[in-house]
């Protein structure tokens, strides 16, 4: 892999005003911090890169650094060993430069600031800390009616898939509305790319393609081209916090497991008896993936019950139709937030279980101990099949999770035998289809995880 040796550039915007120990800390390679915008740093140089493996990346790039560098007029990032793609004529791209400034401001935020106030903190304070992550980021605007979709599906899809989200993005466009994706590539890109198109068309000069990741995922989800607000939250269970305080509609595309995982993440919040207001969830894909939907939906519906099918929407084919629907239902979230006088811009009266927010560390003791039954709260039993499937996204394409299983073996589940079975064949189900990461050996897939009847 081509590499550049040695670069020297600016973080723009004000984070030339860094305190001494942020420096200090950020700067110093026995420090956490450090290596945590290292992994991140990295990630965001790999844009554009076909590598989607985290533990491969950091092995070709093992000779990456990058440090902070004090001047009279600031500071400079000093980067050794970089992706050479994320250059042009020895310059780094614009984008890239203010991606990489993005992550420094929204690591060295959360450390010193989030981090350091709450060692074990309450449901209430965790929002506040995703509302503050977001606000530092300039996410939150105020006095603008609510416009923001979030479009979840997979990075790894075939191209008709990929071509028919970048023509709900341009439906979306031409309704002058703004786009949140997980800021990879795949039915992330695609929708901000259609939009960006439908914006140039309107003459809306001040589209907003935000991409919120996390340090676990982003090696194996670079923010793509599009993306021009990135936001990097601490953990995964923040960052889909982020998703359903900061957005006002949802479009799912085909994916895998990741997109199951943040489906049941939603659909546990929209179950909770404490939330009266919907959410708007379409699922949305081509022809070809019919039998995509129709498999998705009879797994939801064997999970949670038939009703279930009640808070989501399927739409095959058809974009105009879903950016036509996208844009009514937003209406509708206009008028129930005036109603309920809660902020367009940051849904506070929205109520997240505590096991949705606090980080679940896919640890085997964890993963064993999870509770899939039929007989519970199906707001509870939602949210133990995300933290599942959370622990096989781990398990697949995150390096704590890939190391964990390396070394002690595939994750158990316990479980309903009739749940198991359903989670089985899907999974078998995305292997077949190709929506499952198969590591090494392409041709076989060793699963991260093992099911056992309770």
């Amino acid at each position: 892999m081509t590499k550049i040796p040695h670069a020297t550039i600016r973080p723009l915007k004000t984070l030339n005003l860094l305190s001494q120990e942020e420096i200090r800390r950020i700067s110093n390679p026995s420090e956490a911090l450090h290596r945590l915008f290292r992994d991140c740093a990295l990630a965001i140089l790999n844009t554009d890169s076909h590598q989607d493996d985290a533990e491969k990346i950091f092995h070709a790039f093992a000779d990456f650094d990058i440090k902070l560098v004090p001047q009279s007029r600031g500071i400079v990032l000093e980067i050794s060993n970089a992706p050479a793609q994320s250059f042009v004529d020895d310059n780094i791209i614009l984008g890239i430069q203010a991606h990489l400034s993005s992550a420094l401001r929204d690591i060295i935020y959360t450390d010193f600031k989030i981090l350091a106030q709450h060692t074990s903190p309450t449901s209430a304070e965790i929002t506040d800390s995703v509302f503050m992550i977001l606000r530092n980021a300039d996410a939150i605007r105020p006095n603008m009616t609510p416009n923001l979709v979030v479009c979840w599906g997979g990075h790894a899809i075939p191209r008709e898939e990929y071509d028919y989200a970048k023509q709900v993005g341009y439906q979306l466009g031409l309704r002058n509305l703004d786009i949140i994706t997980g800021c990879g590539i795949g039915a992330m890109k695609g929708p901000m790319k259609g939009a960006a198109v439908g914006h140039a068309k309107q003459q809306y000069k001040s589209g907003r393609y935000i991409g919120i990741s996390e340090p676990g995922i982003i090696a194996a989800e670079s923010p793509n081209a599009i993306v021009n607000e990135l936001v990097i939250m601490p953990d995964i269970e923040k960052r889909l916090e982020a998703f359903v305080r900061l957005g006002h509609s949802f479009i799912v595309f085909p994916g895998g497991v990741g997109t199951v995982e943040e489906i049941f993440y939603l659909l546990s919040i929209l179950l909770h008896p404490n939330n009266k207001q919907k959410i708007p969830l379409i699922f949305a894909g081509p022809e070809i993936c019919r039998d995509y939907f129709t498999t998705l939906d009879t797994f939801l519906r064997r999970c949670l019950g038939d009703e279930i099918a009640e808070l989501y929407q399927i739409i095959i084919g058809e974009p105009e139709t879903v950016g036509r629907l996208v844009r009514d239902s937003l209406e509708d979230v206009r008028q129930n937030r005036r109603q309920a006088q809660d902020a367009y811009y940051f849904n506070w009266q929205l109520h997240i279980d505590p096991m949705l927010q606090h980080p679940f560390i896919p640890t085997h003791e964890n993963m064993a101990a999870l509770r899939l039954h039929r007989d519970m709260p199906r707001h509870e039993l939602a949210s133990h099949l995300r933290a599942a499937f959370s622990g096989i996204v781990a398990g697949n394409v995150k390096a704590f999770g890939i190391r964990e299983v390396a070394k002690h073996g595939p994750y158990v589940i316990n479980g309903e035998p009739e749940l198991l079975n359903a989670i089985d064949e899907l999974l078998r189900i995305f292997v077949r289809e190709k929506r499952m990461k198969l590591g090494q050996d392409e041709s076989v897939y060793k699963p991260c995880y093992k099911l056992l009847d309770d």
